[in-house]
């Protein structure tokens, strides 16, 4: 069996305002707002619907991507002069993670959602950190 996750609910504080930033920050279009969502097609298989929300959790979500998405994605991220980190506890020391021959970084959207992008998948630095 394929499980493959097809939209998730991104609480938001504004959201058709969350889901511009969203979109802009990863090269992607923000869709016209369908019934209480303001939906972002990330891929595919994947819809982000950003939903006004009072009270909600904050997040994380991370994103794996090419070498070349994330220089994209995180040139517009310094560019915009985010703060970014290079661990999850430590999201503001303005520095890059590097393991496994791959790259981590961590931002937060309007909302306060922690975003993560990297060029190697959780399953690689897991096998490696394990030594597998």
């Amino acid at each position: 069996m394929t499980i493959v996750l097809d939209h998730t609910i991104v609480p938001a504080r504004d959201r058709a305002a969350s889901a511009k930033y969203f979109a802009e920050l990863f090269g992607l279009a923000a869709g016209e707002p369908i019934g209480p969502f303001a939906p972002v097609q990330v891929n595919a298989q994947l819809t982000f619907d950003f939903d006004d929300r009072r009270p909600f959790e904050v997040h994380h979500y991370a994103f794996h991507l090419s070498e070349a998405e994330f220089d994209a994605v995180f040139g517009r991220v310094k560019a915009r002069g985010l703060a970014y980190g290079s661990d999850p506890y430590d999201q503001e020391n303005m520095r890059v993670r590097e393991f496994n021959g791959g790259r981590t970084v961590y931002f937060k959207d309007l909302s306060g959602h922690l975003l993560e992008i990297r060029t190697r998948t959780s399953a690689e630095d897991n096998a490696a950190s394990r030594g597998a």
